[in-house]
């Protein structure tokens, strides 16, 4: 079985970072509490050099914050799209982006929810149990228009759903308790900043 798929089709060979961040410049990410992070984000109308640009700079701020995907608003643009380098289960890297994502709804009898870890590179430091199906099958467009279905199960899976669930407007925060919720924001509070140096030391090594 190949160990890498691009944009969901199988490659022989991937450099340990997508290319596409060799073009990009790191940005800003938005942390939870800000609006854009809150409400639905627009389509995407616009297929360019715009969108192939902010695709750059979307796959370098994910790398440089150790990120396995990355949405639009998680960089204060209201646009639906995200990117992802992330792995499944089976130790298969997944690499891409997708441009106004769709999760198709699974039929409750092709429905395991796991529970497992998972972290937002927009509530910094924060890791808690969400419960979430173990496949997963977005489709949408890539950055010229064309359609893109793209396939997960295990954590891959949980990556598609969580991307596309920003676009939508929810952080994973919002799957939580009250009193989950509270944990996971105390956790923020306690980790911020070693987050936040972990970034700039990663940056500084990546400009180098």
């Amino acid at each position: 079985m190949p160990s890498v798929f691009v944009q969901g089709r199988p490659v022989d060979s991937y450099p340990p970072l997508a290319p596409d961040a060799r073009r990009g410049s790191v940005r800003r990410i938005t942390e939870v509490g800000e609006g854009v992070l809150h409400k639905p984000c627009r389509d995407v109308t616009e297929f360019g050099p715009d969108l192939a640009a902010l695709i750059d700079d979307m796959f370098l701020t994910m790398y440089v914050a150790d990120g396995a995907g990355l949405a639009a608003n998680q960089v204060g643009v209201d646009l639906r799209l995200f990117v992802y380098d992330c792995p499944d289960d089976d130790g298969v890297r997944h690499v891409g982006h997708i441009v106004n994502p769709v999760l198709d709804p699974l039929p409750p009898a092709g429905r395991r929810l796991l529970d497992d870890n998972e972290g937002c590179l927009s509530v910094p430091g924060a890791v808690m149990d969400v419960p979430r199906p173990d496949r997963a099958v977005v489709r949408g467009l890539d950055k010229d228009g064309e359609p893109l279905v793209i396939e997960g199960t295990g954590y891959f899976a949980r990556c598609l759903a969580h991307e596309t669930d920003h676009v939508n407007g929810q952080v994973y925060l919002d799957r939580l308790s009250k009193r989950e919720r509270k944990d996971a924001l105390r956790q923020v509070a306690d980790r911020r900043e070693e987050v936040f140096a972990r970034r700039a030391a990663n940056t500084a090594a990546l400009s180098a």
